[in-house]
């Protein structure tokens, strides 16, 4: 466990909420209590900005990757009941805790909105992808937290700001961000979370990444494409082994091995989970850390 999560996480001063406000978002607008106590939060990058405020939800959407929680954040998850994925939210657990307000995301959640706002006032962010400084704001906003959210994005935008000068000619590197699955391969594009950082931070990206989508999901014959002039790849490998064996596979590819990067060894296996799929605030800043520590700044 890093340490500076436990404390970003906890040293925000809880400043009670805000008068009751009507909260525009994704599906329309929504009456949020004055001062919640008891919410629910449905998507992982949504946990973290909970997390980050000082808040521990009462039910929260299973991380993609461990039982049920990323380890990064499971300290700060006693006692929340997990609900499921976040396209398989179970709406039986949510009635069940009772909330005050729910949390969630149109991409996700849009079928099931009118149960959810059965269930209590419900606001939905748009979209996830590389969207989740947009949807922290609104979060923030609809807990009574707006100020205090702008303040956490503003001492991020500080350690960017920081690691940006650190890194220097560094950031002329057209770095390639490559994601294994089982049955495909994911060549990720600005619009991502990890596209987001890198941009935020200044890094040129290769001319196939340096467009405004999320992601190109291709096959080995693909791995071409894959070149930069450094390599950042993750695994998403859900517990059977196939993801595993996929990258295994790929990274021994003699197309793989004929790559520029690899030729120049300068290919880094980063965390699917802090370079991906959290995706949210406390992910970002240990990706931030992850960066520092190849780049060797202190």
């Amino acid at each position: 466990m890093r340490p500076f999560i436990l404390v970003a996480a906890s040293a925000i001063c809880l400043a009670g909420a805000a008068s009751a406000d009507t909260i525009t978002h994704a599906m329309g607008e929504t009456e949020v209590p004055d001062d919640p106590q008891r919410i629910v939060i449905l998507t992982n990058e949504g946990t973290e900005a909970l997390l980050s405020l000082g808040i521990t939800p009462v039910g929260a959407a299973n991380s993609w990757l461990g039982d049920p929680w990323y380890d990064h954040i499971a300290p700060l998850m006693e006692g929340v009941q997990p609900l499921g994925t976040e396209n398989g939210i179970n709406l039986e657990l949510v009635a069940a805790l009772e909330p005050d307000l729910i949390l969630g995301n149109m991409q996700r959640h849009e079928e099931v909105y009118a149960q959810l706002s059965a269930i209590a006032p419900t606001v939905m962010s748009e979209r996830l992808r590389g969207d989740w400084r947009v949807n922290y704001a609104l979060y923030a906003e609809a807990v009574g937290m707006a100020e205090e959210g702008a303040e956490v994005l503003a001492e991020y935008d500080g350690q960017v700001a920081a690691l940006s000068a650190a890194l220097g000619d560094n950031l002329a590197e057209e770095v390639s961000i490559i994601r294994f699955l089982a049955s495909q391969i994911r060549i990720y594009q600005l619009d991502s979370f990890s596209g987001v950082i890198l941009s935020d931070l200044g890094f040129a990206r290769p001319a196939i990444q340096n467009v405004e989508e999320f992601a190109l999901r291709v096959g080995r014959e693909n791995i071409p494409d894959m070149d930069g002039d450094r390599i950042f790849h993750f695994t998403y490998d859900n517990g059977n082994g196939e993801g595993d064996a996929a990258t295994s596979e790929a990274l021994a590819d003699p197309l793989w091995q004929s790559l520029s990067a690899v030729e120049a060894g300068r290919v880094h296996q980063v965390s699917d989970t802090v370079w991906n799929t959290a995706g949210g605030i406390l992910a970002a800043r240990l990706m931030l850390e992850d960066i520092a520590e190849i780049y060797g700044i202190e």
